[in-house]
């Protein structure tokens, strides 16, 4: 045991519990008035389901002996957890900072369903999928399943997190379908300051994501700290410029947008790769994200706050640029193509598509069996006056009366 190793992951994992609430501030913001308070409880909400259940079971199915594919059942109920060793820190710890990770990535995948979904029908999808969806793919990253004796580089969640939550969301908003007034009406962001403080929350808690993800104070956790400091600045810079370019106007939910696809491409690759690289790959990043915010807005795929494009888009060029850029000599694992080792892409993709089909075909199960049981979608009454008020019974501007159900 190690206290300053403790002492690290002790303030990185409140850091990453921080990221939840600051979640829920981003996609609030994004979202009309009337839906304010049901979008964010989209994101509390996970904090007692997925928190629960992952002390329950889903720690045992992610980090617990078992096969390539899946943990066994020996740490049920937190069974044989305590406060001994995992490393060099309280075994507790290890499965607390594990935990918030499982509670944010279920709840990314909330704002592709936001102004719609009955937060029943919700709730039961990121319990189950939390269970089924994602401690299967963690266990096969970071609990010694098939993709770690590959050889995947994935240091704080690329595939484990963002890809598995952008692919979970893609499915979920097919599945439940666009909202009635989408193209319809103006769908208008009610507070973009809730965005913009969501989005600097984010990037303070992203440090705890990242750097904490070395599990000790140390020389990694700097180089993920400093990797994670500079990749969203070359993101913004990009998505600026690209903003400029196409309309003239850099915009505030522009900037909130870019900062989080920087931190989510470098998610993958923080441990791996030097600080030029990462200003290198979070300015790469910014392209296909941005294309891909773009062409998603002229479908009728309605991806209500662009999860696919900035999590799925991003988290699968992370991943992949992780096998380019990784350098041996920093992270003592793996080089990556431009360090003389293109296999290293080959395992990336490998591992990218491996979480592509197994979350996008277990979510689309997943929803067809909730489905089945109860509806999906608010009824256009529902819909209509906002789910704040006909899921929860309250309002997040009390004073507005009736004007919110037109908002």
């Amino acid at each position: 045991m190690n206290q300053a190793d403790t002492a690290w992951m002790l303030i990185s994992t409140a850091l990453v519990l921080l990221m939840t609430p600051a979640l829920a501030f981003f996609y609030g913001g994004l979202v009309r008035s009337k839906n304010a308070l049901n979008t964010m409880m989209m994101s509390f909400i996970s904090f007692g389901f997925v928190g629960v259940l992952w002390a329950v079971v889903g720690y045992s199915l992610a980090f617990a002996p078992g096969n390539d594919w899946i943990g066994d059942l020996s740490r049920l109920f937190l069974r044989g957890v305590g406060l001994e060793a995992q490393g060099t820190i309280p075994h507790y710890l290890f499965m607390c900072y594990q935990g918030t990770f499982a509670i944010i990535t279920a709840a990314l995948i909330s704002g592709a369903i936001v102004e719609r979904m009955r937060f029943l029908a919700y709730v039961l999808f990121i319990s189950l999928w939390a269970l089924v969806v994602y401690s299967p793919i963690a266990h096969w990253v970071w609990g010694g399943g098939w993709l770690a004796k590959m050889g995947a580089l994935d240091f704080a969640g690329g595939t484990v997190v963002h890809v598995n939550a952008g692919v979970a969301a893609l499915v979920a908003a097919i599945c439940v379908g666009k909202r009635r007034d989408f193209k319809a009406a103006a769908l208008l962001p009610h507070n973009v300051p809730f965005t913009l403080l969501g989005a600097g929350l984010l990037w303070f808690g992203w440090f705890g994501f990242n750097a904490g993800s070395a599990l000790a104070a140390s020389t990694g956790a700097a180089l993920a700290f400093t990797t994670t400091f500079l990749a969203p600045m070359g993101t913004l810079f990009v998505w600026t410029l690209l903003d400029y370019a196409r309309s003239g106007k850099p915009t505030a939910v522009g900037a909130a947008t870019g900062i989080v696809v920087g931190l989510v491409a470098i998610t993958p690759a923080a441990g791996f790769i030097g600080p030029m690289s990462a200003i290198l790959l979070g300015a790469i990043a910014a392209v296909p994200s941005y294309v891909g915010l773009v062409w998603r807005a002229k479908t009728s795929l309605d991806d209500s706050l662009d999860v696919v494009a900035a999590h799925g888009v991003g988290g699968t060029v992370g991943a992949l640029l992780t096998g380019v850029f990784a350098q041996k000599g920093l992270n003592g694992v793996a080089d990556g193509l431009l360090f003389g080792n293109p296999a290293q892409l080959g395992i990336q993709a490998v591992a990218v598509a491996a979480a592509i089909v197994y979350s996008g075909v277990m979510s689309f199960v997943l929803l067809k069996i909730i489905g089945a049981v109860i509806p999906l979608r608010a009824d256009v009454d529902g819909e209509s006056v906002g789910l704040d008020l006909a899921e929860h019974g309250e309002e997040a501007y009390t004073h507005s009366g009736t004007q919110s159900a037109a908002a």
